[in-house]
């Protein structure tokens, strides 16, 4: 693997801190400003639908810049906005500083995937992508713990002021490792979108708001599930975190490895186990041991997921692949908000702190379906979609997949 995964795998690591960390630090950031916890609150909303927002609009804003270039501008902008919370002498003007942040974020890694995959061999492209994105997982394992502690000790403007000096490392080694690379000639925005038109690549994108909206349907509400139902203190949530960030390295690595020789095998394995152990969460819940054991179990199962899904979109979308790339990283933080709102939905109508667990069964088991319809798809078509690519012209992909 290239020196310039390194580089990607750094900036995705300060992205996948500034991303959860705030979670651990609401208490403080509400008490220093005076505001609600729900209030607080929409620090974490804003971020993800920043996201959101922000995949599609900077990828866009990007189309006649270079890949690297458009990565060291992404950085800058992840730097702006954490400099802009650790000063923020207001609330409103810390929410503005975490939208400005996660406008970075889905471009980063939409357009990190493209880079990641065009630096391997056509047969490591799914490693490559896990490499990347094995930065995000190690952040929960590593970032987050210690931004909350420091946050807890110190102060939590010195958390972001960590988080921005993260972005200014990431930022050296994407100029400094990553190649240029000739972005396909002829390809205008007007191809990008023409992926979108590809019934495969929306399926994907479905599978992944599905998919990983299982995982974060019960990690959303896991403080509340750990401390009511299997009876942990309030200090243990952090380390059961911890586990979970553990088990999503490992399943990132697996999924990446396998994903390279069956990929949609490895999603058939990957989501129906994830439904399976989600669905046994509702009983787990009720003993420590189990219960820790299904979180990192449910991390595992759940980024396994990433670099097949990821991978997918990027074949389907063979061509012009950076959009449909970038907007796929805002699916995952649309199944994240969908996730949570369901999951608070159950809890509101009085069926208890472990019901979560079934609507993340259930939007896993959903996006199996998807999975199995897709692949059926594909064989009666013989071949993947045909997408509009530089001047216009169809041309039939040729897919990495082993069915």
């Amino acid at each position: 693997m290239p020196l310039a995964l390194l580089a990607l795998a750094i900036g995705a690591f300060g992205i996948g801190t500034t991303e959860f960390v705030i979670m651990g630090l609401l208490p403080e950031v509400a008490g220093d400003f005076g505001v609600s916890i729900p209030t607080a609150g929409l620090l974490v909303t804003g971020y993800a639908l920043g996201v959101v927002i922000g995949a599609p609009l900077m990828t866009v804003l990007g189309t006649k810049v270079s890949r690297k270039r458009m990565l060291m501008l992404l950085m800058g902008l992840f730097i702006a906005g954490n400099l802009l919370s650790a000063v923020a002498p207001a609330f409103a003007v810390m929410l503005i500083g975490r939208v400005v942040a996660s406008l970075a974020h889905g471009a980063f890694f939409g357009i990190g995937s493209v880079v990641a995959a065009e630096l391997v061999a056509p047969d490591k492209k799914a490693g490559a992508i896990a490499m990347m994105f094995t930065g995000l997982t190690v952040a929960n394992v590593v970032g987050v713990p210690l931004g909350t502690l420091v946050g807890q000790q110190v102060g939590w403007r010195v958390t972001f002021g960590i988080v921005a000096a993260l972005g200014v490392v990431g930022l050296a080694g994407v100029a400094k490792l990553v190649p240029e690379l000739p972005r396909p000639e002829g390809v205008q925005l007007r191809h990008e979108l023409a992926a979108f038109k590809n019934a495969q690549v929306l399926l994907s994108m479905a599978m992944t708001v599905l998919g990983f909206g299982g995982v974060f349907a019960a990690i959303t509400y896991i403080a509340p599930m750990m401390t009511h139902v299997a009876g942990f203190a309030d200090g243990s949530v952090t380390w059961l975190l911890v586990l979970f960030g553990l088990g999503m390295v490992g399943g990132n690595l697996v999924g990446g490895r396998f994903a390279d020789r069956a990929l949609m095998p490895m999603l058939y394995v990957s989501l129906g186990a994830l439904a399976v152990v989600l669905a046994l969460f509702t009983l787990t819940a009720h003993n420590k041991i189990a219960a820790a054991v299904t979180i990192a179990l449910i991390g595992a199962l759940g980024f396994a997921t990433v670099p097949p899904l990821q991978k997918r979109v990027l074949d389907q979308a063979h061509g012009a692949p950076t959009l449909a790339s970038a907007v796929n990283i805002g699916a995952f933080n649309l199944g994240n908000a969908l996730s949570a709102w369901l999951g608070g939905i159950v809890i509101a109508a009085g069926f208890g702190y472990t019901a979560p667990n079934w609507v993340g069964a259930a939007l896993a088991a959903a996006a199996l379906v998807l999975a199995v319809l897709s692949a059926a798809l594909e064989r009666r078509d013989g071949a993947p979609g045909a997408v509009v690519v530089a001047g216009g012209t169809p041309t039939e992909q040729r897919s990495a997949v082993r069915h």
